[in-house]
């Protein structure tokens, strides 16, 4: 292909929505994935096919893989309550087992499939919730995985892993996005958004959000279902 293209995993929130902008800001065309996986916050997926459009993707594709089957996560068992006393250290109950492992494999095997090199994630290792699928450690593996496991990595071709948010802070991630023109308005980020994906405004994604939006200076566009406080 002469053009260079792009897979970029699209969750339909804050951070995937600028990953999305940087990605097309460096020339690439972009094909969307998203995961419907049996998230109790489904109104992301929406949003996703939203941004996908707004931001000029070239294509978006929605896979299906039910891990709420595997249970182990408040993301996927409505039976264990969503945190909502403010972000604690540690590992919090909304990880989702190996989620980030599984979208950049299905990522990779559909780069592999258009002859793309080049696969977006917009892990954050600075304002996040403990998770450890977001770290440099793991971006690093995996592309080294990435090289290793597929027929373009043994015939020599180099698969790049890009994390163009993991260093930065949710602020800085905000402004670099509205000056590419990202409509936060379109983003979904509450772990327990309603079916319209207005947010809740006290799960550890509402208030990272909300600091960000705080911290940049930059009027929050959230759709909240009850004003938070």
């Amino acid at each position: 292909m002469d053009a260079k293209h792009a897979v970029v995993l699209l969750s339909g929130g804050l951070d995937s929505a600028t990953t999305l902008a940087m990605a097309r800001a460096e020339g690439f065309l972009c094909h969307c994935l998203s995961l419907d996986y049996g998230q109790r916050h489904g109104a992301e997926l929406s949003a996703a096919r939203r941004i996908a459009q707004a931001l000029g993707a070239c294509e978006h594709r929605v896979v299906f893989l039910d891990l709420a089957q595997l249970g182990g996560s408040a993301l996927l068992d409505a039976t264990i309550p969503v945190p909502t006393e403010g972000v604690k250290p540690g590992i919090p109950v909304t990880y989702v087992p190996a989620r980030n492992t599984l979208l950049l494999a299905l990522a990779l095997a559909w780069a592999e499939v258009l002859g793309a090199h080049d696969l977006f994630i917009g892990v954050n290792a600075v304002d996040y919730s403990g998770y450890p699928d977001c770290r440099p450690e793991f971006i690093a593996a995996f592309e080294q995985l990435a090289h290793l496991a597929t027929k373009a990595g043994v015939e020599g071709q180099r698969f790049r892993i890009h994390a163009p948010l993991i260093h930065l802070s949710k602020a800085e991630i905000i402004r670099r996005g509205l000056a590419l023109g990202v409509d936060y308005a379109l983003t979904v980020s509450c772990y327990q958004a309603d079916a319209e994906g207005r947010a809740c405004g006290v799960c550890d994604a509402c208030r990272l959000r909300r600091a960000g939006f705080q911290a940049a200076g930059v009027p929050d566009p959230t759709r909240y279902a009850v004003c938070p406080e």
